[in-house]
């Protein structure tokens, strides 16, 4: 689900592509927050076929709204009634979309209904090739 592109994209081998989500902004929660992310800040690694998801944060401001910390998580991709719901260590986190290099995570949209408090995660994606 999160590195289904076509090989076509960089022509090579699918088995020696890994994609990466780069959180670039996050909008939302009850203080109105909007902060940008430089590339490389906050990076996640889904793996579809062990379903773990490993999350680098070198985020040094605490301040700052980033998801998730550092480390190694379960995660789940559930669908409801055509809409797709992330699930990380058996929690649900948001619907999500991708679109194109833009993943897109809400959570003011949860399978149990809609809220406005919630933050919406911005991800860009980038490949980088493996040996």
């Amino acid at each position: 689900m999160f590195s289904n592109c076509s090989s076509n994209e960089v022509n090579v081998d699918p088995q020696n592509v890994k994609y990466l989500w780069h959180l670039v902004n996050v909008t939302g929660g009850v203080a109105g927050v909007d902060k940008t992310f430089n590339l490389n800040t906050v990076v996640w690694a889904f793996n579809d076929e062990t379903k773990k998801l490993v999350v680098e944060n070198n985020n040094d401001d605490q301040a700052a709204e980033d998801g998730l910390d550092s480390g190694t998580y379960d995660f789940d991709v559930i669908e409801i009634d055509g809409k797709t719901y992330l699930s990380i260590n058996d929690n649900e986190f948001g619907n999500f979309l991708v679109s194109g290099n833009l993943l897109t995570i809400n959570q003011n949209i949860m399978s149990s209904g809609t809220g406005a408090d919630g933050f919406v995660y911005t991800f860009q994606r980038t490949i980088e090739l493996v040996n």
